[in-house]
């Protein structure tokens, strides 16, 4: 029921600056940051951290001190800016999946047109789709959906208002990382990624190997999801590398992995050296049999549990998909609830009119069926892919929506809805004798659009709470949100592009094509995707591995563990999950000193705590340093300076490889003290 003694902090009455030029630049600048900031943070991680909150606290500051902007504008510049980070979680959870259909079948679609085009589709259909589900949502269950992030956005543009200097905190965090990705990625006078592994020969413990990818962002993302989640991700990360790969090293001869390698793509042949692993033909061994494992083996173990994971939390939602959607249903039905904008509605219940969501809808399928650029051999048969996307998108936003207005956007099963979409998909292609490779495009365009559309709603969702408290005009903030998917979806495509070519270094190891799918950037989810397509059309996937993950998962959910983080963390490396632990650690000792002071801190106060906010800088500095340095490594002029300044090689020759790591190591451990130290004031 909607309260109606709510009262926003701008009253319906007040004439006040809101949608002008300057907040929607200033938000589309936002966008493209952070945007290209999450293509990268997921594309290593497989995770995403909000970006509404940063970008609010930001705005505030800025705006304040040069722009001099009122609070709806700043509230624009947080809802335009936020699209950029919703949509690129969207791409990179699907769209790399072209590069790994069957037979490279896929590849000529991971251009970037087609990638822009999916990418403002799906932004535009997630926002489409919200416009008749704000009141009935944001509005009339105000007192029982909360919407975390958007309520504590709302709470952060208020006390800004109010003043407050917040956001020096995140500023520091945002330099201090700036300053240690320099020293890392740019000189490497801090190691990147420290290992150990034992040695293949070794009687009790063969090839099993323990590393970290020490860098801010992980550390950041660590503190801001704290010690359960974490945990439960390096938990999988543990079985994988600790566990699954050493036993397979010790049962499993050369050769077996090798021809495992090139039955599923990673090797050329036997008689060719090189691939995951480094295959030595002559003297049938590997360089790294615990990569050679784990491409081989584990990562389809871990694909099979992560399928199984957000399948499970699907299900587990679904009470919740039936009342909401019925629940949004019978508000569309009631014509008052159409968001008209005529004169006689207050500003604040000012939405976009139904109409645009129909002839939007009908303008998507339209240009879905006669684009070029996208997969599809007749108008036909495009057109009902476009049909699918309008079907499924309509269903999962409002399915998004509901869920990140009970447990908040970062616990969003939209891996779960995308793969029920594809499976979906893929059960009707089937029924229509679609069968084969040649579809697999086709099934992914429908899955990556509704990724992308889930997580732009989700992301609108909490925009609109944040409005809804402090008094914004809807229609704006929707116009706000169609502004910056399009203007962030130019720069995700670029992103993408740039960070898939290989680098000097890169090349030099091996991998020629595509850095997308390397140890470098794993793309998990994308490679999942491409892995059900491949599995459900093809008939050509390793079920028996498979099918060992997705009991893995059953597994950890009987146990009452969060299925789809361990499995997850068991598809990542564990130089991946490693370092994201121990800035969960770093939350929970500070969690128990507050508990052990009995110093209560609401949700509302964590999310603007100095710790938080340092963690939220860290995370941002970082995954931008990382865009910079790697754009600019894909330049052979600036590569060329970047490995004059490389200091590498000289401090192995002085301190050797085991003082070089140990050096990285205690410089991430200051990092994590100061985090500490920052989140303890």
């Amino acid at each position: 029921m909607a309260d109606n003694n709510f009262k926003p902090f701008v009253p319906p009455g007040a004439h006040m600056k809101e949608f002008t030029l300057k907040s929607i630049l200033l938000g589309c600048i936002f966008g493209i940051i952070f945007g290209a900031a999450t293509v990268y943070l997921a594309l290593k991680a497989g995770l995403t951290v909000s970006a509404s909150i940063p970008i609010a606290v930001i705005a505030i500051t800025l705006g304040r001190k040069f722009f001099n902007t009122t609070i709806l504008e700043n509230n624009i510049i947080q809802t335009t800016g936020s699209a950029g980070e919703s949509i690129a979680a969207g791409v990179v959870f699907t769209l790399p999946g072209f590069l790994f259909l069957s037979d490279g079948g896929g590849a000529q679609f991971f251009n970037y047109f087609t990638i822009l085009i999916l990418a403002i589709f799906g932004g535009i259909l997630g926002t489409l789709m919200m416009i008749p589900l704000r009141r009935s949502l944001i509005v009339k269950e105000h007192a029982t959906l909360p919407y975390p992030e958007g309520t504590a956005c709302g709470d952060v543009l208020i006390a800004g208002e109010k003043g407050g200097d917040f956001a020096k905190t995140a500023f520091y965090g945002l330099g201090f990382a700036f300053v240690y990705a320099t020293l890392q990625k740019v000189l490497h006078f801090i190691a990147e990624t420290p290992e150990y592994m034992t040695k293949q020969v070794n009687k009790y413990f063969p090839s099993a190997k323990i590393s970290a990818d020490i860098t801010p962002e992980y550390l950041g993302v660590g503190y801001i999801i704290g010690p359960r989640i974490a945990g439960v991700l390096v938990a999988g990360g543990v079985l994988s590398w600790l566990a699954l790969i050493p036993l397979l090293s010790s049962l499993l001869p050369a050769d077996v992995i090798a021809s495992q390698l090139v039955k599923i793509g990673y090797l050329a042949n036997l008689q060719t050296p090189g691939g995951q692993g480094s295959w030595d033909p002559v003297t049938h061994t590997f360089a790294d049999y615990s990569a050679a494992v784990y491409y081989g083996y584990v990562r389809q173990i871990g694909a099979g549990a992560v399928a199984a994971g957000g399948f499970i939390t699907l299900l587990k939602t679904i009470p919740t998909i039936i009342s909401s959607f019925k629940g949004s249903i019978g508000a569309i039905k009631d014509g008052k609830e159409n968001g008209s904008n005529n004169n006689d509605v207050p500003r604040t219940e000012k939405d976009l009119s139904l109409k645009v969501v129909l002839f939007g809808s009908i303008a998507l399928i339209l240009l879905m069926a006669f684009l070029p650029q996208l997969p599809g051999d007749s108008i036909g048969k495009k057109m009902l892919v476009g049909l699918l996307v309008v079907v499924f998108g309509a269903f999962f936003v409002t399915v998004s929506s509901r869920i990140v207005g009970l447990i908040g956007s970062s616990n969003n099963p939209i891996s779960g809805m995308t793969i029920a979409t594809l499976m979906g998909t893929c059960l009707v292609f089937i029924a229509v004798d679609w069968t084969g490779k040649v579809y697999e495009p086709m099934a992914l365009v429908v899955g990556g659009m509704i990724c992308i559309a889930a997580a732009n709603a989700g992301g609108t969702s909490q925009d609109l709470k944040s409005g809804y408290i402090v008094g914004a005009t809807p229609m704006y903030q929707q116009l706000a949100l169609f502004i910056g998917a399009i203007v962030s979806s130019v720069v995700i495509g670029l992103t993408v592009k740039f960070l898939d070519k290989p680098t000097a270094e890169m090349v030099s190891k091996g991998i020629t094509e595509h850095a997308i799918g390397s140890a470098y950037y794993p793309a998990p989810q994308g490679t999942l995707m491409a892995t059900l397509a491949k599995g459900i059309l093809s008939f050509n996937l390793d079920w028996q591995f498979v099918l060992v993950g997705v009991f893995l998962a059953i597994t950890m959910e009987l146990c009452g563990v969060n299925s789809l983080s361990f499995a997850v963390g068991a598809y990542l490396p564990l130089s991946t999950t490693l370092p994201i632990f121990i800035g969960g650690a770093i939350r929970g000792v500070v969690d128990h000193k507050n508990k052990k002071n009995k110093k209560e801190v609401s949700a509302a106060e964590e999310e603007l705590g100095k710790g938080n906010l340092f963690a939220t800088g860290l995370v941002a500095g970082g995954a931008v340093a990382g865009v910079i340095i790697a754009v600019l490594a894909g330049f052979d002029g600036s590569a060329a300076v970047l490995a004059k300044l490389n200091m590498h090689g000289g401090l192995v020759s002085i301190i050797h490889e085991g003082g070089y790591y140990v050096l990285g190591c205690a410089l991430f451990a200051f990092m994590g003290w100061y985090l500490y130290r920052t989140a303890r004031k």
